[in-house]
């Protein structure tokens, strides 16, 4: 796997003031936002793009919710975000709109991936190792909810899993449900 790597640079935000570092894999650029001195264990959410949640501030997911919840955390300790372009599960933007368009006639989000010929989940991780072994992380406390996550990680330690707590509405509730039920989220 050849990665570009860029220059590391000031990130103030209104969590906090980070620093990040762009991964270059492919067509996809994956970014880490830290905030140092990351500690001998730190505090580490892989999250996955997602377009209309993170920047258009849809309630139809959590994605938002989660990801601020993640950059509060690592303000306080020091941890680091990994921000994987993997927009829809990693089904891309266009089909994860064909995506909503099915959920909006009453498949959740497992049968309209499914329907467009998708796994229910068809991201990867591969690169989060990469990623921590380049900053000499052996050992983290992974801010989850989904197990797919912990079990992808096989080279790096997790000695605490961190749950994900962030409310639901009644936008996101029968979502909520669904990646509980069929996907194994922890809840």
């Amino acid at each position: 796997m050849k990665i570009e790597i860029s220059e590391i640079a000031e990130l103030p935000s209104r969590f906090g003031t980070f620093k990040i570092q762009a991964f270059k894999e492919g067509h996809k650029e994956h970014l880490v936002i830290f905030k140092e001195p990351i500690t001998d264990i730190p505090v580490v959410r892989v999250h996955s793009e997602c377009l209309t949640g993170d920047a258009i501030g849809s309630v139809k997911c959590d994605c938002r919710d989660q990801l601020e919840y993640a950059l509060s955390e690592i303000e306080e300790h020091n941890g680091m975000v990994i921000y994987l372009r993997q927009e829809g599960r990693n089904i891309g933007l266009l089909n994860k709109v064909n995506a909503y368009s099915l959920q909006d006639k009453g498949l959740d989000t497992v049968e309209a991936n499914h329907q467009l010929g998708f796994n229910a989940d068809e991201r990867s991780y591969e690169i989060v190792e990469y990623i921590l072994e380049y900053f000499g992380i052996k050992k983290i406390k992974l801010l989850t909810n989904n197990p797919k996550k912990i079990e992808s990680l096989e080279g790096i330690e997790i000695v605490e899993r961190l749950p994900i707590v962030v409310d639901s509405n009644v936008h996101n509730e029968d979502y909520l449900k669904t990646k509980k039920a069929k996907m194994g989220h922890l809840f």
